[in-house]
Parts: structure tokens; C-alpha cells; sequence
């Protein structure tokens, strides 16, 4: 059957929905983002809403019958907002809860404890003050900063757009030898020594493309072909054959006219030459064209 059909064996484990990365702008993205895309949104992040199970059987407490451990994580949901803060991996999780023994569960959501902090970053030598949960803060401080905590979790671990963000202006920053530490040279060379080796797993078009959105990456690529083709419109092309068309035909015209006075170099006189020299271009039957094009040339009744 697979050698009837034109897509060959393909076929037979059915038809594979095409992806964003398979069609459009999304298919000339670099590997460097698709890198970054299965980071954060392919890799299993750390458990945070549930305890995962080391065991892989466990033996039930009614049935005393052998089962295999699945550990599922919850489906949670990303706001906006969470995006706009960084909440260390928690999210809204949206289920079911019985208020009453005798009455049908609800619908109920379950938003994590939010704050607002200011951290500290020692490489863009910056405070911020963004919305934060307990867990972000409880990791800060067990990577022992803000910098840390960014370089050392992964993108499925933070989760957010702003830390992600922050995360490439920070491997930025260090590959640009930390420009905002510049007039302090002492600490620049601490801080250049102290993170210096988390750039190691990056290529420089890997941060470079490092953080971004999907629709962020497909705005950035429409700007980088713009820049490489610099299509110039039609009309400014049109418009300065068109200028040039004129002076070279006025300029002949104007050769023609007498000699003009000694103070023939004033700008007063310039133009009024060359205003004779194209109402008599308009006259002449070569310059037909012109006539019909020029605004202040006399009408033909």
C-alpha cells in the first residue's frame, strides 16, 4: 500500500500536521531559536505543584495490586501578567473543588501568593522591582543572587517572557565584557571572573536569539531581511529619473538663451533662467511630454 501513494511510507502512520516551524516566516528561523524553543517549551520543567514519585511501582493501599508510577505533571496556564512578573515556575492551575459534602464541585482556580520585590543585578548593575512569588525568592537566595538564579535555571524552569528577557541582557552583557561596569574596572574583573563560565554552553547567535517570543523571533527575522534587501520604492525611483530627465533638459534649453548679465550668479537670477528655459521647452514639439506633465505650463484649448 505504501508504494501506491505518492508520499510513500510516510503515509502510513498518518498525516503529520504541519507545525510553526514547518511553514513561512517560522521555517527560516535559525536553529540558534529552535534551540531555545525546545528549551522552554518542549523540555519537562522541575516539579512545582505536585511531588514526583522516585518509585517506579507502587503497590495500592485498598487493592494491594502492583502499579506503575506516573508521575503527570498539572496543566497550568500561563497569564499575561505572569509574563510580566517572575513567579519561579508556578502558574494558575484551574480544577474542581467541592465547597459542600452535600452540593456539585465548582470550578475553581488556584493563583500563587504574589508581591512585589526589587532584586539586584551585579552584571547590568541595576535594581528592578518586579512581582515575585515565595519560591522565586526562596531560589534567589539559594543561588545565592539574582544573576545566578537566571544562568543557572533553565528556560522551562523560569517560565516567564521578563525573566527570559533579563536572562539574554545578561549573557549579553557578559559577552560584551560587562560595558556597564566600565568605570570600575576592579569589579568588573570580579564579576567578569565570577560569571564569565556560564557562557560556555551559548554560541554568540545563540544569545542572540535567546529570550524571544515566537512572534518577538518572527518580527526580528522580518527585520533582518528588510535590512538585507533595502528595496528602494518605485516612486523615489520614478521621481529622480524623472528630476534628472528635467535638468539635463533644461540645462540644453537653457544654452540655447543669451548670455545672461554680470550678475548673472545670483540665486534670484538662476531661477529665473531656468524658468525660461522650461516654459520654452514646453513650446518646443520634442518635449511634448513634458508640457503635459509640468503643473505650470499653459494649457493647450
Amino acid at each position: 500500500m505504501a508504494h501506491a501513494t505518492p508520499q510513500g511510507v510516510k503515509l502510513l502512520n498518518g498525516w503529520k500536521r504541519p507545525g510553526r516551524f514547518d511553514k513561512g516566516l517560522g521555517a527560516q528561523l535559525p536553529e540558534a531559536y529552535r534551540k531555545f524553543w525546545r528549551e522552554w517549551k518542549l523540555t519537562t520543567p522541575a516539579a512545582v505543584h505536585y511531588i514526583p514519585k522516585e518509585r517506579e511501582w507502587e503497590r495500592d493501599e485498598v487493592t494491594h495490586a502492583i502499579k506503575p508510577v506516573q508521575n503527570i505533571p498539572l496543566p497550568l496556564i500561563d497569564t499575561p501578567e505572569s509574563h510580566q512578573g517572575i513567579w519561579g515556575g508556578e502558574a494558575v492551575i484551574k480544577g474542581f473543588q467541592k465547597r459542600q459534602q452535600t452540593k456539585r464541585r465548582v470550578p475553581h482556580f488556584w493563583v500563587p501568593n504574589l508581591r512585589r520585590s526589587v532584586v539586584h543585578s551585579h552584571v547590568l548593575d541595576s535594581y528592578m522591582s518586579v512581582v515575585v512569588t515565595e519560591r522565586t525568592l526562596e531560589q534567589i537566595h539559594e543561588c545565592h543572587g539574582f544573576d545566578h538564579y537566571l544562568l543557572k535555571n533553565r528556560a522551562c524552569d523560569l517560565r516567564s517572557a521578563l525573566a527570559l528577557k533579563l536572562k539574554r541582557e545578561v549573557l549579553q552583557a557578559l559577552q560584551k565584557g560587562v560595558p556597564a561596569l566600565a568605570d570600575e574596572p576592579e569589579r568588573q574583573q570580579d564579576v567578569l571572573k565570577e560569571y564569565s563560565r556560564y557562557l560556555e554552553p551559548y554560541t554568540p547567535e545563540e544569545i542572540d536569539w535567546y529570550g524571544h517570543t515566537y512572534l518577538g523571533a518572527i518580527r526580528k527575522l522580518q527585520n533582518q531581511l528588510r535590512e538585507a534587501e533595502k528595496v528602494l520604492p518605485h516612486k523615489l525611483e520614478f521621481r529622480s529619473k524623472l528630476i534628472d530627465q528635467l535638468r539635463q533638459a533644461g540645462i540644453s534649453e537653457a544654452g540655447k538663451l543669451e548670455k545672461p548679465d554680470v550678475l548673472a550668479g545670483s540665486s534670484v537670477e538662476h531661477k529665473d533662467s531656468d524658468i525660461e528655459a522650461l516654459t520654452k521647452l514646453e513650446s518646443s514639439p520634442s518635449s511634448s511630454w513634458l508640457s503635459k506633465i509640468n503643473p505650470f505650463g499653459k494649457k493647450e484649448t
